[in-house]
C-alpha cells in the first residue's frame, strides 16, 4: 500500500466534485476501495471521503419509480420494505451479495463499480503474471489459465474478466437508470448499458490498436470526475414479480459461478412478459432477449424455460475450462423463473 497519501472529508457533492484531480479517489463504504489499495491496484495521492454525503443516502418512492441513494448500504436496500414488496429481485440479490458486516459497510454506488474477482488481477503488486486490467499490453494469464469462473459472453484475447456484481444484475433486469453527476453536469445511464465488455470496447466506431491495447481498462460509461449519486427502478408488474437465483461452491460470503435476474408478467400460468439478464458470465450484466422472445405464451413451468434459455445461450463462447456454465445458466434461468412466477416446478 502506498504510504503518505492525503485525506479529506467532502461536506457537500458540489465540494467532492471540485475537489477531484487525477490522483484523488473517493471513498464510500471502502470495502473494495482498501482492497485496491491493499492489493496496488490503485495507488492515489489523495482519498476523499465522501461516506458523509446525506444527500447521496436514502430510499423514497418518487411516482411510479423507486429511487435510491448511491451511498445506501446493501442492508438498508436488501430489509426495505419498499424494495421488500415492488422490486423483490434487487432485495434478495442485495442480501446474497456478501456478508452481514460487509453489507452494513458497502454501498450500491460502489458495489457496481467493484473490480473483477480473477486471481490474475487480485495479485499483490507486483503482479507475478501479466494482466491487462494491471498492465495493459503485458498479456492475459486468465486466457490460458484458471478461468473457470470467468466468461462466456463478450470476451476477448485481451481480457476475460466478470463483473461480479450481483445488484448490478438485478438492476439490469428491472429497467433501472443509474444518474451520474460531474463537471459537465448530471446525466442518466441505463443500468443495463452501464458496463462495457471488451468486445464491446473493440467494436466501438474510431477503434485503434492502442485503444485495443488498453481494452481491458474500459469496464463502464462514466467519465472521468463523474460520480454516482442515485438509481432510479421503475415500479411495473414485471419488478413486482421477480427473483434472484445465485448458483456458487458453497453458501456462505462467496461470489457466483452463473447468477440470474428474473422478472416475469404471467397472463394465467403464460408467461407475458419477461426479463431475464446473466450474471458472472461476462463484463457486464447479460440479457436473454432470445429467451425472453421465445418465453412469450408459454407456460411458466415446464422445460419451455430451459429450451428458451438453451436457445439464447448458442451465442455464448466458452472458454476451455468454463464450458460448464452454459448448462448450468440454462437450468438456472429455468429455476430463477418458477422462483419469480411463485410456482413449484420441474427444474434443478
Amino acid at each position: 500500500m502506498r504510504q503518505g497519501f492525503g485525506y479529506g472529508r467532502a461536506a457537500r457533492l458540489e465540494e467532492a466534485l471540485a475537489a477531484h484531480s487525477a490522483g484523488t479517489v473517493w471513498l464510500a463504504g471502502g470495502t473494495e476501495l482498501l482492497n485496491w489499495l491493499r492489493l496496488g491496484i490503485q495507488q492515489p495521492q489523495r482519498v476523499l471521503d465522501i461516506g458523509g454525503l446525506t444527500a447521496l443516502h436514502g430510499i423514497r418512492r418518487e411516482g411510479d419509480d423507486i429511487l435510491i441513494g448511491s451511498l445506501t448500504t446493501l442492508n438498508e436496500i436488501g430489509e426495505h420494505p419498499l424494495v421488500r414488496e415492488l422490486a423483490p429481485v434487487l432485495s434478495q440479490a442485495c442480501l446474497l451479495a456478501a456478508s452481514p458486516q460487509i453489507r452494513n459497510r458497502a454501498t450500491l454506488g460502489g458495489n457496481i463499480l467493484q473490480k473483477t474477482r480473477c486471481a490474475y488481477f487480485r495479485a499483490d503488486d507486483p503482479a507475478p503474471w501479466p494482466c491487462n486490467k494491471r498492465a495493459p499490453g503485458s498479456g492475459c494469464a486468465a486466457r490460458e489459465g484458471h478461468h473457470e469462473r470467468l466468461a462466456i459472453f463478450g470476451w476477448t484475447e485481451t481480457c476475460v474478466a466478470t463483473q461480479p456484481s450481483d445488484p448490478a444484475v438485478a438492476l439490469a433486469c428491472l429497467d433501472a437508470t443509474v444518474q451520474v453527476a460531474g463537471p459537465g453536469g448530471a446525466r442518466t445511464i441505463a443500468a443495463a448499458d452501464f458496463h462495457i465488455t471488451p468486445e464491446m470496447v473493440r467494436a466501438a466506431p474510431g477503434s485503434t490498436a492502442e485503444k485495443v491495447r488498453d481494452e481491458a481498462l474500459i469496464e463502464n460509461r462514466l467519465a472521468p470526475a463523474e460520480i454516482i449519486t442515485a438509481f432510479r427502478v421503475p415500479i411495473s408488474a414485471l419488478a413486482r414479480r421477480s427473483a434472484y437465483l445465485k448458483l456458487r461452491e458453497r453458501q456462505s460470503y462467496e461470489y457466483a459461478m452463473v447468477a440470474v435476474a428474473a422478472a416475469i408478467e404471467l397472463d394465467g400460468d403464460r408467461v407475458r412478459s419477461s426479463r431475464l439478464v446473466l450474471g458472472s458470465v461476462a463484463q457486464k450484466p447479460w440479457r436473454l432477449e432470445t429467451a425472453e422472445r421465445l418465453l412469450s405464451g408459454k407456460p411458466v413451468a415446464g422445460d419451455a424455460a430451459r429450451v428458451a434459455a438453451g436457445e439464447a445461450l448458442r451465442a455464448a463462447r466458452p472458454l476451455a475450462h468454463n464450458g460448464f456454465k452454459v448448462a448450468l445458466a440454462a437450468n438456472a434461468v429455468a429455476r430463477a423463473i418458477e422462483l419469480a412466477a411463485g410456482v413449484k416446478g420441474t427444474a434443478t
